[in-house]
């Protein structure tokens, strides 16, 4: 099966670097994949949960914006944050939703409600990987 380097780093960390046969990500324009041989692409993402498919497992990892890059010999995103299904705490994400609701309401128009809509993407991009990932064993469970 073929394959290409996929790596994710944010400004804290290099948080996933390996050989994958898949990515699906949520660019600016709508949800776009990468396969092999994919084109050269330069795009923005927007906050969501991403798939990376890998010897036919699936990894969830939540990104909150940044750039993807398809060159030939692999594959960068530049993530504003990122996390992995597994280290999300699913309580502090359930409160940040709740909180940005919360803003939205209070502030229909304006900076707040944008800067609440934006914290709203975030929240909801990471309590979707958490529950793909919740909803598939372990492979080594």
């Amino acid at each position: 099966m073929a394959t290409f380097r996929l790596e994710i780093v944010t400004a804290e960390r290099m948080v996933f670097s390996e050989d994958v046969s898949a990515v699906i990500a949520w660019g600016v324009e709508g949800q776009l994949g990468i396969l092999p041989h994919h084109a050269p692409l330069m795009t923005m993402l927007q906050s969501g949960d991403l798939m990376i498919r890998k010897d036919k497992e699936e990894e969830y990892l939540a990104i909150s914006g940044g750039f993807l890059e398809v060159r030939p010999d692999k594959v960068i995103i530049l993530a504003d944050a990122c996390e992995r299904a597994d280290e999300i705490d699913i309580a502090r994400a359930e409160e940040a939703k709740k909180r940005a609701q919360e803003t939205m309401k209070a502030a229909p128009l304006g900076v707040d409600a944008a800067a609440a809509e934006a914290a709203l993407r975030r929240s909801l991009a990471r309590l979707k990987a958490a529950e793909k990932r919740r909803r598939r064993p372990h492979p080594l469970v």
